[in-house]
């Protein structure tokens, strides 16, 4: 039977009320989970059902679902609840539910996922869905089997919404001192756990030490923080023995006396919970980010979305460094003046990250460093055959980073240390010894604030004496999802720019790198693929390489992604700049491997070759047929029928049919969505004043461009019979082009219509275009460069006519081939018509693509291709690195033309 939710909400209601006999509880519990009437039945009767040894108290345990136990008024729920955990019996009967009640309040923990329910009795009903798995009704477990990362994260969500229940955190200073606190719990957390403290002392002395209310608490926490701050001089002779077991630990974490929140019991025994967890296995390479999640509760679901992970980190730091200092240690092996010179070198490496986040990239840089140390120490171990003492000289004063977000910068702070007390653990092991974790060193190189409004310069300069390495993933906006604050950002970087605002968010940092690094350094960064491809190429990457940046290493796009839950999967690119590289190397997937391959120069597009970019042009580059763009309604929907409207229409006023045309946007093309229009250009006053239903039509569409804002739309109020815009072709056909088509597809497509079809805005038209133009269209070698210079609507193709269909590089055709290629774009045609129950979005879905569809333009690509060289081109990016090279030619053919024309002009006018 299906779990009725309804009653079961109104059973517990009823069965929770002040009046309600509590003895009768625990059956109409069972009741609304739709346990079965006999099994209800058995466990009243004190059947076998109830494998509860304790029945003659009320107990009630059903095997694999519940454990029930009654409480006298006065005793702890909440620490009979733990002792119920504690017990065998529970577990041997795999009891899922553990439920204590003493008909007050009411407590459960759900032992598959190590969820708890804290509630007042009454209000049971509120709560229902936390049982309703007993009903077969699963809850999401977002962290069922999840990492400890993230199950400290989602015990530290609930323990920061506890906070906010019972505190107020409006001011910037109650914000800061919440997020101190935050980030004072997880060291304590992880310092008991891992050496640092005495094991368990932490959640022990709040165990012990404070009562189940939780009111001294906050007191006690606060005495705890101010201890953390003082040496043992400092401190008072009779500090009890709880508290003065705590060492020193400085570095600035302890050192502000700020409040601490009012936490109450429900909070304490959060507290006391997140102790339990198993911190030494919780990774400071990510934790932060996955507690930066925490404060952010729309993105609280998501959490695993808020870190970067170390292979993708590693993506970017071993080209940027790593290589190269590895390839360093190669060559010094057995050299010990050269082994070490590298040591030295690594103490002048200072690494940057300008929107560090929660301290990722600078975390794994610092971790990969020691790393390499270590390996130095190593062979300098070989060189002298004998065991030798080192000491790190690595320090984290090397590393720099801006943040905006204040709980981020301190977490930042906190997993760098951590990740130092990590490394020290791991060289001690090796060496013997390390330098103790407390107390903590105050780097103060991470700063808080805009990082876009701060100089680089007075953060991380650069000098001869020191190698810097800029690194990280700054946010990603486009033009319609940045904040009025972010477009403030960009304004400031890039004054004296036009149209700056239709970049990315992204490239503000990218530009202001390029400034930073001019004068040494290298940097790389992570970006939305977006500053590779369409429009934002022309504006962002001239300017960058005008400075004499260039790009030194990249990766193609991919999908960037981490190992969490409900992971971010966004198309990436990463983008490495040097004043003067060493060498230049393209990272390619090949077989589903990244291979790097030495090139002689990376373009923008991050493709092999020169760095000339694709401008948008009003004319074709050859002398191809015209695209314009479809016809522009602006009618407020008016003139525009649905075939319901068509067909009541057509009741109606049956001498409206000469007036109705079928309407094609991109929808009505590629998902065979019908619509229709009236196309009232030739049609009198009186021709539409006898059609009253059409009559109204057209004064609604008056009325709408009368109020419009925009004098254009105000002035087309005078003939609101027809679109606002018209291209539309009155004789012969025309090539229909969607202006927007998924990434998916291999290839885009395009469609013969005549002119009695009208067209929206929402797609291009060849007027005229040709067989030869729909076959060129319809291929691999064009869908490679519309790939390469059109913008994205989300991850869709946008398809532009100045700047994909204008700047096409066409290839040179003799009249045969042109026929050949004719032949071969009308089988495609035929292929098509083969398939008439299927809409062209399914038709050219790449997983559902019909077979001879699929050899028909595999046999067109084929000759096209040979058009432009005789051998087969191996993938998308060869395709496009070929197109940009031919583009680059026949940009300097025109500009050679137009030079010749100039000086034959002028020449002719000094004759004459």
């Amino acid at each position: 039977m299906a779990f009725d939710q309804t009653y079961c909400m109104d059973t517990l209601a009823a069965a929770t009320r002040p009046e309600a006999d509590s003895s009768e509880f625990i059956y109409a519990f069972l009741d609304a989970y739709a346990f079965p009437k006999a099994t209800i039945t058995q466990v009243r009767n004190s059947g076998q059902r109830n494998v509860a040894s304790r029945k003659d108290e009320g107990h009630v345990a059903l095997k694999n679902w519940l454990y029930f136990m009654p409480v006298r008024q006065g005793e702890s729920i909440h620490e009979s609840l733990q002792m119920l955990a504690d017990e065998e019996e529970p577990a041997r009967h795999k009891c899922r539910f553990l439920v204590v009640t003493d008909f007050g309040e009411l407590t459960a923990l759900d032992t598959k996922t190590d969820e708890r329910l804290e509630v007042v009795f009454s209000e049971l009903a509120t709560q229902y869905l936390f049982f309703a798995p007993m009903a077969g009704l699963e809850r999401t477990e977002h962290f069922e089997e999840a990492s400890a990362d993230l199950k400290a994260a989602a015990k530290m969500g609930r323990l920061f919404d506890r906070l906010k229940e019972v505190n107020e955190f409006s001011t910037p200073e109650q914000l800061h001192a919440l997020n101190v606190f935050l980030t004072r719990l997880l060291f304590c957390y992880f310092a008991e756990d891992t050496g640092i403290f005495p094991k368990n002392a932490f959640t022990k002395v709040i165990t012990d030490a404070s009562g189940e209310n939780g009111e001294e608490l906050p007191d006690l926490l606060a005495q705890l923080f101010r201890v953390m701050n003082q040496t043992e001089n400092e401190r008072s002779a009779d500090l009890a023995a709880h508290i003065a077991q705590f060492p020193y630990v400085n570095g600035g974490l302890f050192r502000d006396d700020l409040p601490v929140p009012e936490i109450r019991g429900k909070g304490r025994r959060m507290m006391i919970e997140c102790g339990q967890l198993a911190w030494e296995a919780v990774n400071p390479d990510i934790f932060g980010s996955m507690f930066q999640a925490v404060v952010d509760e729309e993105s609280r679901d998501a959490m695993g979305q808020h870190y970067t992970s170390v292979p993708n980190i590693l993506k970017l730091l071993r080209p940027l460094f790593l290589d190269k200092l590895y390839a360093e240690l190669h060559k010094a092996k057995g050299n010990r003046k050269k082994l070490e010179a590298l040591l030295e070198r690594l103490t002048r490496i200072r690494v940057f990250d300008p929107a560090m986040g929660s301290g990722n990239f600078l975390i794994i840089s610092y971790k990969e460093l020691r790393r390499l140390e270590m390996a130095v120490f190593r062979a300098l171990q070989e060189v002298s055959g004998q065991q030798e003492m080192f000491m790190s000289g690595i320090r984290l004063d090397q590393f720099y980073g801006i943040e905006i977000a204040d709980f981020a910068h301190e977490v930042a702070q906190l997993s760098l240390w951590l990740a130092e007390h990590q490394m020290n653990i791991m060289f001690a092991k090796e060496f013997g010894r390390a330098e103790p974790m407390l107390p903590l060193k105050d780097s103060g190189n991470l700063v808080l604030g805009n990082s876009l409004w701060i100089h680089w310069e007075d953060v991380c300069p650069i000098c001869d004496s020191k190698e810097v390495y800029v690194c990280g993933n700054p946010p990603y906006r486009g033009a319609s999802y940045r904040s009025s604050e972010q477009n403030d950002d960009m304004d400031e970087v890039f004054k004296g720019f036009k149209k700056h605002r239709y970049l990315d968010y992204v490239s503000s940092f990218l530009w202001k790198g390029a400034q930073y690094i001019r004068k040494g350094g290298e940097l790389a960064f992570v970006s939305t693929n977006s500053i590779c491809q369409g429009e934002q190429v022309a504006m962002l990457w001239p300017p960058i390489l005008d400075l004499g940046v260039e790009i030194g290493f990249a990766y193609q796009t991919f999908s960037w992604k981490n190992s969490a839950q409900m992971n971010a999967g966004v198309h990436v690119v990463i983008i490495g700049m040097s004043s003067a590289p060493d060498s230049k190397k393209l990272f390619q997937k090949v077989d589903g491997n990244w291979r790097a391959k030495e090139v002689s120069n990376i373009s923008p597009y991050l493709l092999e070759g020169g760095n000339t970019v694709v401008q948008s042009r009003r004319q074709p580059l050859v002398g191809s047929t015209i695209m314009t763009k479809g016809n522009q309604p602006t009618d407020g929907g008016n003139l525009i029928l649905s075939r319901e409207d068509r067909v009541a229409l057509l009741k109606a006023e049956p001498g409206v049919e000469k007036w109705i045309r079928r309407l094609l946007g991109s929808q009505e093309f590629l998902q065979g969505k019908e619509r229709w229009c009236l196309w009232l250009g030739e049609a009198s006053e009186s021709d539409i004043h006898s059609m009253p239903l059409v009559h109204e039509r057209v004064m609604r569409v008056r009325d709408m461009r009368l109020s419009s804002k925009k004098e254009m739309t105000k002035r087309q109020a005078s003939t609101p019979h027809i679109f606002g815009e018209i291209r539309q072709p009155s004789t012969g056909s025309y090539i229909l082009v969607p202006r927007v088509t998924s990434e998916r597809r291999d290839y885009a497509p395009v469609g013969f219509f005549d002119s009695e079809v009208i067209t929206t805005d929402l797609v291009q038209m060849v007027v005229g275009g040709t067989l030869y133009d729909f076959s060129m269209l319809s291929t691999q070698m064009h869908m490679a460069w519309l790939r390469l210079a059109t913008g994205r609507l989300k991850s869709d193709y946008r398809y532009s006519a100045k700047l994909v269909y204008n700047t096409f590089p066409w290839p040179e055709a003799s009249e045969r081939r042109r026929q050949e290629i004719e032949k071969l774009g009308r089988v495609v045609i035929l292929a098509r018509a083969a398939h008439p129950d299927k809409t062209m979005a399914q038709l050219y879905d790449p997983d559902k693509m019909p077979e001879d569809l699929l050899e028909a333009h595999q046999a067109l690509d084929g000759a096209v291709e040979k058009l432009y060289r005789d051998r087969p081109f191996r993938d998308i990016a060869e395709r496009q690195e070929y197109l940009l090279a031919r583009y680059e030619e026949l940009i300097e053919t025109e500009k050679a033309a137009k030079t010749k024309n100039r000086k034959s002009r002028k020449a002719t006018a000094v004759e004459g």
